[in-house]
């Protein structure tokens, strides 16, 4: 939750792959500090940020850190930094190529991604006990976008 850190490698980032047009966090003290949005805002980077409470606004990439967390990180206890660095690459790679996925009619992102085969996973399909999709209440649910011009 250091905010340093994470502006050191937003920076980093920036100056080895370029600036992106928009940016999404959640709410963490670390997105909404006054350092990590000065930084957005200097290379004229869209700022997007979930709603507060909404697990559901990032739900794919909540669920791969759960996976990362549950099948690697928490079984091998990694002790430095350059280990865990080395078993993560090598678990995106299993997580990618060989593992099969649910939302993917358990084949890998890979075989989808080479064969154009199948869709992906169906948020709609998992909640659609929620009869609620009134253009309102959807419009209510998207995460807030703030324009930004460097100062």
């Amino acid at each position: 939750m250091d905010v340093g850190f994470c502006v050191d490698c937003l920076t980093a980032v920036i100056n080895e792959y370029g600036t992106p047009e928009i940016f999404n966090t959640d709410q963490g003290s670390q997105f909404t500090s006054e350092k990590w949005i000065q930084v957005l805002q200097e290379n004229g980077i869209k700022i997007s940020m979930d709603g507060r409470g909404r697990a559901l606004d990032n739900i794919f990439v909540e669920r791969l850190w759960r996976s990362v967390k549950h099948e690697d990180v928490y079984l091998k206890n990694y002790a430095s930094m350059p280990e865990l660095l080395l078993g993560l690459a090598e678990y995106f790679v299993f997580y990618n190529s060989e593992r099969p996925h649910q939302s993917l009619s358990y084949k890998t992102p890979d075989h989808v991604y080479l064969t154009r085969e199948g869709g992906g996973a169906r948020i709609v399909e998992h909640f659609s006990d929620r009869q609620d999709s009134s253009t309102e209440e959807m419009g209510q649910r998207q995460s807030a976008v703030i324009e930004t011009t460097p100062s």
